[in-house]
């Protein structure tokens, strides 16, 4: 019910016809098919800000149509449209093959998350992307306009062989030696992940991941039929001292980390600690799928390399992306691994989608190889810099007794923690009626209750300081309630 027709309060027909009329038309046109609940009253008479007895009125008046029933234990459901009324054959009950599907659903909170994205007016401060006044529109419309040619067909299986070669020298930069053949374009990190979890995993298989996690907040693998279990994270990364037990207790099947400004907690995986983890691995027979989607959003001093750049024995399928410094609509990473794992998955990508976009494709190889990327990452660098400063000062003025939090290095988050227990629901809840959209903690890990991610990099400076005063003093509400 996220449209945009409004009641007019003008017209001389009663407000509850209208709103019948409305509703009858969502049900008749097909959008809401047979099956589907309909919102509750109390949603209903907040949406149209009118009396509950007006809705009332109006869902008769349905039900008087027998397009709705109102069913124990179910709520007030679709029951019928303009098909089953004509015809003797019932429409299909599309609500019975949305449950069916094998993607799991997001979380209702999620969910939530993603619908107030699209509003404007919110003031999100967890969103974990560039702000679209710090990517390069105007250069990206440049390096179009001065090709003489494009191509518009679809590239080869494992993407561009050009953006391959181009990413085979970009990552040697990082210590990691591969050749353009064990490189594989996909369209974003996640679908990398996807194409991992249908290709080369086994149903019920489990996957090691830290935790928090952002992989708990999409459902790529559970959807597939796996399980996750997490491992505690300290200020170096990962524990990874009971990975090998845990392995064999869960049969964990692969290990996913991202150890350079994790998300979301911004830790940095100390070198130590991922020579730790790579060797705990090899000797337990673990591969790992190492995200580095942030890994070129350093402030003062490069993190350490890649755990790839340690890998002698094709053991780490890596993820690189541009979509968290060029823009996310670009839709372009890569994974690098051994060349028979990328030929299955390239198999599979052809299966799914033809390969990623050429214009994309093209894009990325122009920033990557004409110097235009690394004079951008300086830019970026420069402003998440003063982002994150300027954040640290709001929450050293307004959240000193209230909570604590990292100062990160790089990347985008800021995990903070409160200090006194309170209600994550309830504070996401009321946060999001004023206005203010969060991140909270048990996004990332379902039994977190007292963390929220802040990200400075997307809402503008002056939008994000007045949300984040407002969200101290929702704090010190609850806190003064519980």
């Amino acid at each position: 019910m996220s449209d945009e027709w409004k009641l007019n309060r003008s017209s001389s027909i009663p407000l509850h016809h209208q709103i019948y009329e409305y509703l009858k038309r969502k049900i008749i046109n097909g959008e809401w098919s047979v099956g589907t609940k309909i919102p509750p009253q109390r949603d209903l008479a907040q949406k149209f800000q009118v009396n509950r007895s007006t809705i009332v009125y109006a869902l008769g008046e349905l039900s008087a149509d027998g397009l709705i029933e109102a069913k124990v234990g179910k709520g007030t459901l679709v029951v019928n449209n303009t098909w089953s009324l004509l015809a003797a054959t019932p429409p299909p009950d599309w609500i019975s093959y949305v449950k069916s599907g094998a993607y799991h659903p997001n979380t209702q909170i999620i969910q939530d998350i993603n619908a107030a994205e699209t509003d404007p007016a919110i003031i999100r401060l967890g969103t974990g992307e560039l702000s679209p006044e710090l990517l390069p529109a105007q250069k990206m419309k440049q390096i179009f306009h001065r090709t003489p040619s494009l191509s518009l067909g679809y590239s080869e299986p494992k993407g561009s062989l050009y953006l391959r070669e181009i990413i085979s020298g970009y990552i040697k930069s990082k210590g990691i030696n591969a050749s353009p053949s064990s490189i594989m374009i996909v369209s974003g990190g996640l679908q990398a992940l996807h194409l991992v979890s249908v290709g080369l995993l086994h149903r019920g298989s489990t996957i090691l991941l830290e935790t928090p996690s952002y992989l708990n907040s999409v459902h790529v693998f559970q959807s597939a039929g796996m399980n996750l279990f997490g491992i505690p994270m300290d200020q170096e990364g990962i524990q990874s001292q009971s990975i090998g037990r845990l392995k064999r207790q869960h049969n964990g099947a692969l290990l996913y980390s991202i150890p350079t400004f994790h998300n979301p907690t911004g830790i940095v995986m100390s070198l130590n600690r991922r020579m730790e983890l790579l060797n705990v691995c090899m000797k337990e027979g673990i591969p790992i799928i190492e995200d580095d989607v942030y890994g070129d959003l350093w402030f003062e001093n490069p993190p350490p390399h890649p755990l790839k750049s340690m890998d002698e024995q094709g053991q780490i399928l890596y993820i690189g992306s541009m979509s968290k410094t060029l823009g996310p609509g670009l839709r372009i990473g890569w994974i690098v691994g051994p060349e028979p794992v990328i030929d299955r998955l390239s198999d599979i990508k052809m299966q799914t989608d033809y390969g990623s976009s050429s214009l994309s494709q093209f894009a990325v190889a122009e920033w990557l190889s004409s110097g235009l990327y690394n004079d951008h990452l300086a830019e970026i660098r420069a402003e998440l810099l003063v982002r994150r400063d300027f954040t640290i000062n709001l929450l050293n003025t307004y959240f000193k007794d209230i909570a604590t939090w990292n100062v990160p290095k790089g990347g985008f988050y800021i995990w903070l923690s409160i200090n006194k227990q309170i209600s994550i629901h309830l504070l996401f809840r009321k946060a999001l009626k004023e206005g203010i959209l969060l991140n909270p903690g048990n996004v990332y890990d379902r039994s977190n209750q007292h963390h929220l991610r802040l990200s400075y990099s997307y809402a503008p400076m002056e939008q994000f300081e007045k949300g984040l005063i407002r969200l101290a003093e929702i704090i010190h509400d609850l806190i003064c309630l519980s």
